[in-house]
């Protein structure tokens, strides 16, 4: 197969033109966060927001160029309107200008174009496990879930998307810098099968991040989209707690397969689990259902069993919602003491029945984004 270089994908998009501008997309600038990984070409087009309605067509032009590059297998361009393009090479600036004759506005009855979502070139499918709040086990969940997966034999990743609070690195049993590709691309570390980015690697663990909402995003965006996951059936996202900036921008730019939702059965958990619920069916993202953890406790002495946090709450408000109830996490020693030493369960304890667990809510929810049980995966155009 012929090998995709920046190059023959700008010089593609070059033959290209802005209808209204009268000259070619990369000489406008209008080009931005160009990345070819293999045959899998992904970028956007920097447009002025009251144009983008307009400009579909030539989002879709852009696309074809780049699909008659030879060797490219896929392509996904969005257009984004979060700057205006830059004057470059034969541009021509709009401040104040009449732009009477110019033909830039949308109808004033159009309504605004949702934001494009760009994936990640080479992984099937992204799949984010969220919480309404913080102290619910969510981070255990995501990373015995990706585990459980990889353990069903899925090629899987494992993005640590909470800054603040990066606590994967520990859980994974990894520490070190990840080493670059190219002096830009980052690879990520592998343990049990898995490849993992966090924030954790980069910064020492008791750095505070102090960082607003925007560098927040950026950082999530750079280790999603500067990094060498390869080939990937499912990359597990382990989001940030609560329903803040980093939650909303991750689903509104991420094309998501679906949400898991991880809560404990106590009603106040719940309210909140509910909140972080409705904002996905909020920005379309599908909830794939809700894992009840901490769902009761055995006595490893005696096995006396005691519901400390209530139990069936998730169940009930499963069933309340419409949603899939995907299974019942105990509160176990083991679990946290496997998970605190950087072996979770899964793979230190692989035939115990918390294992199994896990890796059963994995089979269901991978039960739930897979199509058609082991065939390619689609090639993916956004209208």
């Amino acid at each position: 197969m012929a090998v995709v270089s920046e190059e023959q994908v700008l010089k593609a998009l070059s033959s290209v033109k802005d209808p209204d501008r009268g000259a070619d997309i990369v000489a406008l600038g209008m080009i931005s966060g160009l990345t070819v990984k293999g045959g899998n070409v992904a970028f956007a087009l920097e447009v002025d927001p009251a144009r983008g309605a307009a400009l579909e067509p030539m989002r879709q032009a852009a696309e074809k160029a780049v699909d008659a590059v030879p060797g490219v297998t896929s392509v996904t361009a969005m257009l984004t309107a979060h700057r205006a393009p830059p004057k470059l090479g034969g541009g021509h600036d709009h401040k104040g200008h009449d732009h009477k004759g110019h033909g830039h506005a949308a109808p004033a009855a159009a309504p605004p174009p949702k934001p494009a979502k760009i994936g990640v070139p080479g992984v099937r499918a992204i799949i984010a496990v969220a919480s309404g709040k913080g102290g619910v086990g969510k981070s255990t969940t995501a990373v015995n879930l990706a585990l459980g997966m990889a353990a069903n034999g899925l090629r899987v990743g494992l993005l640590d998307a909470d800054i603040y609070g990066p606590s994967l690195p520990r859980m994974m049993g990894l520490s070190g810098k990840p080493e670059t590709v190219d002096g830009k691309v980052l690879r990520p570390l592998v343990r049990h099968g898995v490849k993992v980015m966090s924030m954790g690697f980069l910064v020492a663990e008791e750095t505070p991040m102090i960082w607003r909402g925007p560098m927040v995003m950026g950082a999530i965006q750079q280790m999603l989209r500067d990094v060498a996951w390869g080939e990937l059936d499912v990359l597990v996202v382990d989001m940030p707690p609560g329903t803040g900036d980093a939650q909303l921008s991750l689903s509104q730019n991420v094309p998501l397969a679906g949400a898991v939702i991880v809560s404990t059965p106590q009603d106040i958990a719940l309210l909140d689990a509910r909140k972080g619920l409705n904002m996905f069916r909020r920005v379309d993202v599908p909830v794939l259902g809700i894992v009840e953890n901490m769902s009761y406790f055995c006595c490893p002495n005696c096995g006396h069993r005691s519901d400390i946090f209530s139990h069936g709450g998730a169940r009930a408000e499963a069933d309340k919602l419409g949603i899939d109830f995907l299974g019942e996490v105990p509160l176990d020693i083991a679990i946290r003491e496997t998970s605190d030493g950087g072996d979770p369960i899964v793979v230190s304890q692989p035939d115990s029945d918390h294992a199994k667990v896990y890796r059963a809510v994995a089979a269901r929810v991978w039960d739930k984004i897979s199509i058609g049980g082991g065939r390619a995966a689609p090639r993916i155009v956004i209208d």
